[in-house]
């Protein structure tokens, strides 16, 4: 019997100055910090789905036993290192099946779009969900456990190149790219995703 795929959610515990400060920039520390602390409740109830599991992967570490997650759901720490090599980490921990993970900042994103991307991996062996900035909004693989050490290696994270450098990590691999989604970094990218 094949394994559930997995969908990891990447996500910090949301406290004032530790979240979204590019977007604490445009528009104040507690706003942006509330507009976490929903945008990532309100993602995780619309993603559940008996088709996969759902994992958090927290951030800090500490935040393993926060009250500010669901209790029901497995919670993983991140770690240390960059964006790629927690990402890295968190791909590789759900190793038995088909793996998907996301950050929490994607206010569009639906079951839909999750299924749709775990449905390429049915064909392919990875699978990135790009986002309107150059970077991505989701980062899949078949096989979690063959994605190769040099994953995220030199990618140029926050930069229109991040899609691109990141596939480069993959050489040889057949890849398939999801839906085109927005994130939330800055005031500008809010005001989008509101009008």
């Amino acid at each position: 019997m094949r394994p559930r795929p997995t969908l990891v959610i990447m996500i910090k515990e949301p406290r004032p100055g530790r979240v979204k400060t590019r977007l604490a920039q445009g528009i104040g520390t507690i706003p942006s910090t509330w507009w976490f602390r929903h945008q990532s409740a309100r993602l995780i109830r619309s993603l559940r789905d008996p088709r996969w599991q759902i994992v958090l992967a927290v951030s800090p570490d500490r935040a393993i036993t926060s009250a500010m997650f669901p209790v029901d759901l497995p919670r993983l720490p991140q770690g240390d290192g960059d964006l790629g090599q927690r990402m890295k980490r968190m791909l590789k921990a759900a190793s038995v099946g088909p793996v998907c993970l996301i950050g929490a900042d994607i206010p569009g994103v639906t079951r839909a779009h999750i299924a749709r991307a775990f449905a390429a991996l049915g064909a392919h062996d990875a699978v990135f969900g790009p986002a309107t900035d150059g970077g991505y909004w989701l980062v899949g693989a078949r096989h979690p456990a063959r994605l190769p050490d040099g994953l995220f290696h030199r990618v140029r994270w926050s930069s229109e190149h991040a899609l691109s450098d990141s596939v480069a990590t993959l050489p040889g691999w057949r890849i398939a790219l999801a839906d085109t989604l927005q994130d939330v970094d800055t005031a500008a990218d809010l005001r989008q995703t509101s009008s």
